[in-house]
């Protein structure tokens, strides 16, 4: 067998294996190349209404999830649909004011979200809810609690090694 063929081979093995196991290719998550003002509101208005008044580290934990979604198959693949999204922030997250004083905090760390910055410790977690809330779910892995939300990972049971909120952790993100 040529080294062409064997790579053919090879490649034609892979696919077929990932096919059969039916996994799929996950969106690689970057930083966008540019970024809209629609972007830039939409993120703010999810910071300022999930996250405004509390620490950077919880309003920039609160953008990953964000961004976390946009990257996921199971969510809108743009900013504002993820944003937008029935149910999943607060009520009025699109339609509301912001008028706060905390409007320019919002919108500088939603800019440092749209440039790249994630919190550390919300990793690949594309959920979240008020820290002191408990659920009877025993799906939910928690990986940080920050800025007043406890944010958690959904996972089968059996990979669930932390099914509590953990105590807060601040100062993880750099100053603005």
């Amino acid at each position: 067998m040529t080294p062409s063929n064997l790579r053919i081979l090879t490649t034609v093995t892979l696919c077929a294996t990932f096919v059969l196991s039916g996994c799929s290719v996950a969106k690689e998550p970057k930083a966008p190349q540019s970024v809209s003002s629609k972007d830039l509101n939409c993120m703010s208005r999810a910071i300022y209404f999930e996250s405004n008044r509390s620490s950077r580290d919880g309003m920039i934990a609160v953008g990953s999830v964000v961004m976390n979604r946009v990257y996921s198959a199971k969510f809108p693949n743009t900013i504002c649909g993820v944003v937008g999204q029935n149910n999943q922030f607060a009520p009025g997250v699109m339609t509301r004011s912001m008028e706060h004083s905390g409007l320019p905090l919002a919108q500088e760390t939603a800019r440092a979200v749209l440039r790249g910055e994630r919190h550390p410790l919300v990793s690949k977690a594309r959920f979240f809810h008020q820290a002191g809330y408990s659920f009877p779910y025993d799906n939910m892995h928690y990986v940080v609690t920050a800025g007043g939300n406890a944010f958690y990972e959904k996972r089968p049971r059996r990979q669930v090694t932390q099914p509590v909120p953990l105590a807060p952790t601040e100062g993880i993100t750099p100053a603005m």
